[in-house]
């Protein structure tokens, strides 16, 4: 496996503008980008933390899996992810291993990397996420 760094964690919100001064205004961190994901029926934002960013991530369909996550959980953290190199490659290695998929390929997520999940029964509990920066 080629993981660089923890790429993100996700954090699970009902709302970003109630969120954000929390991470602005007490952690003195900066939010510098704000984005809708409409197929995964999510709002983003984004604040970095050395090389990792936090992303904080509000449903904006209830049905949507960050409204099911916060319906049955509450707020909090929902996923972490790996900056990896070949995800699709490192996908069939992860399924040839019994690693089950939730995304079998990639697809396209927030700031346009490359992502896909790995279901959290397969990892300990822990939602995964690996993304691929395919613009560097």
């Amino acid at each position: 496996m080629s993981i660089s760094h923890i790429e993100h964690i996700g954090i699970a919100v009902k709302n970003l503008q109630d969120a954000i001064p929390f991470y602005e205004e007490v952690l003195g961190l900066k939010c510098y980008n704000i984005e809708e994901v409409k197929d995964q029926k999510v709002k983003t934002a984004f604040f970095m933390v050395g090389q990792t960013k936090i992303e904080l991530l509000e449903s904006t369909d209830p049905e949507g899996p960050i409204g099911k996550f916060i319906e049955k959980k509450g707020e909090g953290i929902h996923h972490i992810a790996f900056a990896v190199t070949d995800i699709e490659n490192q996908l069939q290695r992860m399924e040839g291993k019994g690693v089950t998929l939730i995304d079998k390929t990639p697809r396209k997520g927030a700031e346009g990397l490359d992502i896909a999940f790995l279901h959290p029964k397969s990892t300990l509990g822990v939602l995964t996420e690996l993304c691929e920066n395919k613009n560097k």
